[in-house]
């Protein structure tokens, strides 16, 4: 009698025992590949690596933009930052730093709207790096094809800023015609010239950045 009573409790020891092991330590099961997942993951990588790459640009469109205003174009060093900080403030400081200029002091500096320009220029770099880093994940470009699609994209937001982006920005902002026809005071040519650098210089760092991740 003892002994069914040993081996019955020992019966549902071990039951509960199994009972534990299968709910609590068992491993789960692997959620299946799911190529979406996959491909979403890589866009916003993307489009992360390409923000952080339009930084970096817009930092050498900006240095692009100050010598040759500094220099061909004689309307002092800092007056492209003064420029666009006048999408928010007066453009009396741009209208100051190029006389200044013009009577041959090259470096004034006006520290806010100068610094105000410089923030409102990299955050713009950095949305249309974000933009070209979704479209490089989209399109899958590699190589030097990425570098001269760079140089595409930096000539397309050439249009959409001159002639859509910036005379919106003026009729939103009240900012006024400094802003509405930037480009052509700034001079086609020029403003062509540092988008189309700025792209080139989006289109390498993506390369860049692309080769150090596939690397690791």
């Amino acid at each position: 009698m003892g002994g069914r009573r040993v081996s019955q409790t020992a019966n549902a020891c071990w039951r509960l025992a199994r009972r534990f092991w299968r709910t609590s330590c068992s491993p789960e099961p692997l959620e299946p590949f799911s190529p979406a997942a996959a491909s979403s993951t890589s866009l916003v990588r993307s489009v992360g690596l390409g923000a952080g790459a339009g930084v970096i640009a817009s930092l050498v469109m900006a240095g692009y933009a100050m010598i040759a205003s500094a220099t061909y174009q004689h309307t002092g060093f800092f007056t492209p930052h003064c420029h666009i900080a006048s999408t928010f403030i007066t453009p009396n400081h741009r209208m100051m730093s190029a006389q200044s200029a013009m009577g041959g002091s090259t470096f004034v500096f006006y520290g806010g709207p100068a610094v105000l320009g410089a923030v409102i220029h990299v955050i713009i770099g950095a949305m249309y790096g974000a933009l070209f880093g979704a479209l490089v994940a989209l399109t899958r470009l590699r190589g030097m094809m990425l570098v001269a699609a760079g140089a595409v994209w930096g000539a397309a937001v050439f249009v959409i800023s001159s002639f859509i982006r910036l005379p919106l920005a003026a009729a939103v902002f009240g900012s006024g015609d400094q802003i509405t026809h930037m480009a052509k005071m700034v001079d086609y040519p020029t403003f062509l010239a540092e988008h189309v650098l700025v792209g080139l210089a989006l289109g390498l760092l993506m390369l860049a950045l692309a080769g150090r991740r596939t690397s690791r």
